[in-house]
């Protein structure tokens, strides 16, 4: 179908009815890493480098990638022709594979087909075990305002244990190097590690605050299929354990002025993460590269896409303009459930009315599922805002799960 002919079918009359488009973010993945860790399920994939080699890509191997990046995106402009981009987030694998003037590269091409909203952050994730000194210094040279450090854990043992390329000391040396070069930055941690104590995770967030970090993500391990560790499942904090981490994680944050803004996310004032919040609060996006998600909105209906998963497989068919290995309009029925699994995540939650704007449905189609909410003490009684109480927050997913049949 010609793009003519596509954007008219997206325009055309259906039973939603959005009375604006929501803020657009664009999400780019490079899908390689040095090693997949057990614990992952994401879209990436192994790239050796030799020993004593530089930690980057092969030079052709970014070029001919670049290039996918290049016609993806370009397929995809008539889609969201016009539309200012708030954020952008380069997201892996490891993109700090990628050497410092191919990020450039790829966000001067960004640049040049999407209009970037002034202050637009644009968040790269980057692995310790790619540290070179001054390595993140020529990312902010390229153009990138915040970088997040997948540190996971500064115990060497701990890193071991999730098949971690790096170690603790290049961790801290990694974080020094972003704290020195750029203004927001954030680190990645992870609890209820295999045989994890609350000594070693206090430890843990000793190290991480003693750089007085903008933001912190703290993720709880999780046992996902299709992994290694769902094979062989490592010995796990119980979940009063868990709880107990959860606490000390809240507890030791606050004291050092990060607040919590997100079920896994803590920052000081000014630095909350943008792109993640479009995310939360059923913002727009669009994703381009190996096995990106996208979600678009349009006047009458909400689309989903997938791109094609596998490198090789992508890039090929990116070449040929047909980067979009599958997509589908959300149903009426499923949006009240999927904007709930992203808004109640946020600890203010968000206000009625961008439910009624994001999703284009009126308040009859969540009523009774707030009503039990708040009867069963998970939501605040508030009519004007969608907020989990104290209680909600705990329980989110029991709270998420009354808008499946809302």
């Amino acid at each position: 179908m010609s793009h003519p002919d596509r954007l008219a079918e997206l325009m055309r009359p259906g039973t939603l009815n959005l009375p604006a488009l929501p803020p657009l973010s664009l999400y780019v993945h490079l899908p390689w890493c040095l090693r997949k860790c057990p614990y992952c399920d994401f879209n990436s994939h192994e790239w050796r480098a030799e020993a004593g080699g530089s930690a980057s890509l092969p030079v052709d191997t970014a070029r001919a990638y670049l290039a996918a990046l290049r016609a993806d995106l370009e397929a995809a402009l008539p889609l969201i022709w016009g539309r200012p981009v708030v954020s952008l987030f380069i997201g892996g694998g490891t993109p700090s594979l990628f050497a410092p003037e191919q990020i450039a590269e790829l966000l001067s091409d960004i640049r040049a087909r999407l209009p970037l909203e002034p202050g637009c952050e644009i968040t790269l994730e980057a692995n310790p075990g790619t540290f070179e000194k001054d390595r993140f210094r020529g990312f902010r040279e390229a153009g990138v305002t915040r970088l997040s450090i997948g540190v996971q854990s500064f115990d060497d043992a701990k890193l071991k244990r999730l098949g971690r390329v790096h170690d603790g000391a290049q961790s801290r040396a990694a974080v020094a190097e972003a704290a020195e070069v750029f203004e927001t930055f954030n680190i990645d941690l992870m609890y209820a590690l295999p045989d994890q104590t609350l000594a070693e995770l206090d430890q843990d967030l000793s190290q991480a605050l003693a750089f007085r970090p903008p933001h912190l993500s703290v993720y709880h391990l999780t046992i996902e299929p299709n992994t290694r560790f769902a094979v062989e499942p490592p010995p796990v904090p119980d979940a009063d354990l868990a709880s107990d981490m959860l606490d000390l994680i809240t507890a030791r944050t606050g004291s050092q002025g990060l607040q919590r803004y997100e079920v896994s996310a803590y920052a000081r004032e000014g630095h909350r993460c943008a792109h993640n919040l479009n995310y939360w609060q059923f913002g727009d996006y669009l994703g381009i590269g190996a096995g990106a998600h996208s979600k678009l909105s349009f006047p009458h209906r909400v689309l989903r896409q997938v791109r094609w998963r596998e490198p090789a497989a992508y890039q090929r068919e990116a070449l040929a303009g047909k980067a979009v290995s599958n997509e589908h309009e959300v149903k009426r029925a499923e949006l009240p459930f999927e904007f709930m699994l992203n808004a109640l995540r946020l600890k203010d939650g968000v206000g009625l009315q961008q439910y009624l704007e994001r999703t284009g449905l009126p308040p009859s189609s969540i009523a009774r599922a707030m009503a039990a909410g708040r009867e069963k003490g998970l939501l605040l009684a508030d009519p004007a805002c969608i907020c989990a109480t104290p209680r909600g927050f705990d329980f989110l997913s029991d709270l998420q799960e009354l808008f499946l049949a809302a």
